[in-house]
């Protein structure tokens, strides 16, 4: 699935990239208003992620003038906070509104919902908010965590981490890769920050059930998989 982000916070857009492109979307990226404008017309987007506050031509102004040539879906950023500038979002034709500071695993879920809503022609998308393994289920909506039933007490860095490991189950993803995509950091090989989170998570994920989902490749990372069926 192919996405644009329109952002002029260059630090944030890169972030957005990286972190959406791990989730497996191709993204273009455009800081500017008018550029974002002429991306998201001329080109083919599963979904759009807007900023609202723009240079050349603010977020509201490129809705207005998007709706009126194409439907993709829109999701759209904003640190504005008040209910009456969410509302004329919606009104405006956004599909989606998530206020800033916001938490990576809600965007990516409310950007399956949109997607999912456009492709489906449907209300009902809760199969897009939830993530699952063997008897391992994760809630990106409601954040919660269960295994046969049980619910795993995480941490907001657990929850994301698991969230990582089960969008790319079955692939081994590096130390490299995850701190990067958990903790939003460049990796040190000095430091054993991905470890120990690895080595607490299976603590609440595997050691209470009687088959491990999560497995060490020694010298290339961990990966997350059911290896009973196999």
């Amino acid at each position: 699935m192919k996405l644009l982000v329109v952002e002029d916070e260059i630090k944030l857009a890169e972030y957005l990239r990286k972190g959406l492109t791990g989730e497996g979307y191709t993204v273009d990226v455009s800081n500017d208003g008018l550029d974002g404008l002429h991306l998201a017309v001329e080109g083919s987007y599963d979904a759009i992620v807007l900023d609202r506050m723009l240079p050349g031509l603010d977020g509201m102004a490129l809705l207005t003038a998007l709706r009126s040539k194409k439907a993709t879906p829109v999701l759209m950023l904003t640190a504005v906070t008040g209910v009456d500038d969410r509302v004329d979002g919606l009104k405006s034709g956004a599909d989606d509104y998530l206020v800033k500071p916001f938490a990576f695993s809600e965007l990516v879920a409310r950007l399956g919902v949109i997607t999912r809503r456009q492709n489906s022609g449907s209300g009902d998308n809760s199969e897009a908010t939830k993530l699952a393994l063997a008897d391992l289920e994760v809630d990106l909506v409601r954040r919660k965590a269960t295994r046969g039933g049980e619910i795993l007490e995480l941490t907001a860095k657990e929850f994301s981490l698991i969230t990582l490991l089960l969008r790319r189950q079955g692939a081994v993803l590096s130390r490299a890769l995850i701190a990067e995509q958990v903790w939003d950091m460049n990796f040190d090989s000095g430091t054993n920050v991905v470890e120990v989170a690895i080595r607490r998570l299976r603590t609440k994920l595997d050691v209470p059930f009687e088959n491990p989902l999560l497995h060490t490749e020694r010298g290339m990372g961990y990966v997350l998989e059911d290896r009973s069926i196999k």
